[in-house]
């Protein structure tokens, strides 16, 4: 076994205790030593819960100590980028859940900060690690897809709002709404299984309709702290259209409600050898073959491990340097200018060109 890697946890809410904790507790070269949050009733509480010798209000104060390896953030979205660059400048690698800031000027601070440290800065991007995206990334890269020329991605809930009133759906704090809080996840796994062209214009717009309604229909809506009589001037539902260098296109749609049949997401690509659709996790592949269409659907064996702890376990495994990282830090940067530039398109009415 490589050293242990002593982490400190900056953010104890709903999805460090739903997505994070039971494998960093159950990896062997990890121990979690301290606990920070700003609410000092859920830091105790947690440190107690999980074992975890210290706890703290104050992330710098966590920061201090010389017996932390790396930290690992789970605060909401206005942090991100503050703490990363804090930690990395204090020689820690980091962690951090999505998405990396709320602008790209702050995402590429984090990106200098990393460089400059020689530290690792890895960001959430759990679904590159489900089973169906390892299976397609392999099943384009030994070319069996061709040329990919278009696609499509989006996750639609049809009432799902998180923390309505909360730091969810308060701009300053998260940088938006359904667009930067999902299309993080399927613009980035869409633009992955690509090969990661390189973005030179987008449309956007953006719609914002329910947000005195409160009914609930999704799990997804438990997440974050509600308030009955707290913000909401974020968008519910945002559509948009990404030009890539290589003369790709990518249209996108993400929502907390609207009014559509059911959730889902998907992931559509089409290529001039095969095409894929990723639609609500079952893979479906279209192509032709001996004369005739074929439709092809692999099958994986076994419970799906979690993907928020396969990326955990990779980052462990790019600390412990035997294992190259597949999200860069300059992903994270390309990822918010795009967010960044449909907002602005969907203010305008204009393309935006990055």
């Amino acid at each position: 076994m490589s050293q242990v890697i002593r982490m400190g946890i900056v953010g104890a809410g709903n999805i460090f205790r739903a997505a994070h904790v039971k494998t960093l507790l159950e990896h062997p070269e990890v121990e979690l030593v301290a606990v920070c949050d700003i609410n000092p009733e859920r830091a105790e509480a947690v440190a107690a819960e999980y074992g975890i010798s210290s706890f703290y209000t104050d992330y710098r104060e966590l920061l201090k100590r010389d017996d932390i390896d790396a930290v690992d953030i789970c605060t909401s979205n206005l942090f991100h980028s503050e703490i990363s660059i804090a930690a990395l400048q204090a020689g820690k690698h980091v962690f951090c859940e999505k998405p990396d800031a709320v602008n790209p000027e702050e995402a590429q601070k984090m990106a200098d900060a990393a460089k400059a440290s020689g530290k690792v800065l890895m960001t959430m991007r759990n679904n590159r690690f489900n089973p169906s995206s390892q299976y397609l990334k392999r099943f384009i890269e030994e070319g069996h897809m061709g040329e990919m020329y278009t696609g499509r991605c989006g996750w639609l809930r049809r009432r799902g709002i998180p923390g309505k009133g909360g730091w969810f759906t308060t701009k300053e704090l998260s940088g938006g709404g359904p667009l930067i809080d999902l299309g993080v996840h399927y613009i980035d796994l869409t633009m992955w299984l690509m090969g990661n062209p390189k973005p030179v214009s987008v449309s956007g717009a953006t719609y914002t309709k329910f947000a005195n309604n409160e009914i609930a229909d999704s799990v997804h809506s438990s997440f974050g702290e509600k308030k009955a009589d707290g913000t909401f001037d974020v968008e519910d539902l945002a559509t948009g259209f990404i030009r890539f260098e290589n003369g790709a296109t990518l249209q996108i749609e993400f929502s907390w409600a609207s009014n559509v049949g059911e959730e889902m997401t998907f992931i559509e690509i089409r290529g001039t050898k095969a095409g894929f659709s990723l639609k609500k996790g079952e893979l479906q592949i279209f192509s032709e073959s001996a004369g005739q269409l074929t439709n092809m659907a692999p099958v994986f064996k076994g419970t799906p491990p979690s993907a928020h702890g396969e990326h955990l376990k990779h980052f462990i495994d790019v600390v412990q340097k035997r294992a190259e990282p597949i999200i860069l830090p300059e992903h994270g940067v390309d990822m918010i200018k795009i967010l960044s530039a449909i907002y602005k398109s969907a203010e305008t009415g204009r393309e935006v060109i990055l």
